[in-house]
């Protein structure tokens, strides 16, 4: 009889120890109020939520258009070129995976300036548009200080990084998705 009692003493022993472990407990009643009060705060505040949420959304249009644009990763420049078949140029490029999304652009890089919200180069999303030369040139940002574009003739769609020609060329960006 005496060792089950040992037995079951010791696993009501363990089991109090793994639930401190996972639930530590306050340290002072005051304490417990605060983490419970905080907690209720978090759950109950619905604009907070709705722009968590909407964030969210907002990242996954992002990864989704950059994730489409890398699908023409080879496709030849063609001037005037609009699609994947015959070829792309900058704003041909950008045009034909913005329309894809639901988003009608010009197939100017000039036009494009005009669209969308400025973003500063310090502050740019994945799906920003990045615009050289004064704006003869377009690109899609994709993050990491990289962009993807139909560069020039005999190139093909590829990623680059902004700190070779693009670095001293940079003219300016703008946010076509709506962000939170």
């Amino acid at each position: 009889m005496r060792p089950l009692r040992l037995l079951i003493l010791l696993l009501v022993l363990t089991i109090a120890l793994l639930v401190a472990l996972i639930r530590p407990l306050p340290v002072s009643a005051g304490d417990a109020a605060t983490s419970n009060a905080k907690q209720t705060r978090k759950q109950s505040n619905p604009r907070r939520r709705r722009h968590l949420l909407a964030m969210r959304a907002a990242r996954r249009r992002e990864h989704r258009l950059v994730k489409y644009a890398r699908r023409f990763i080879g496709v030849p420049y063609e001037w005037g070129g609009s699609s994947p078949r015959y070829g792309f140029d900058c704003s041909g490029f950008v045009r034909y995976v913005y329309q894809h999304f639901g988003i009608s652009l010009p197939h100017s890089s000039y036009g494009d300036l005009s669209r969308g919200k400025r973003a500063l180069r310090k502050y740019l999303k994945p799906g920003d548009l990045v615009f050289f030369d004064g704006g003869g040139h377009v690109g899609i940002y994709v993050g990491g200080n990289r962009l993807i574009d139909a560069p020039h003739s005999g190139a093909v769609v590829h990623v680059s990084t902004m700190t070779d020609w693009y670095s001293y060329d940079y003219y300016g960006a703008r946010r076509l998705l709506p962000s939170s």
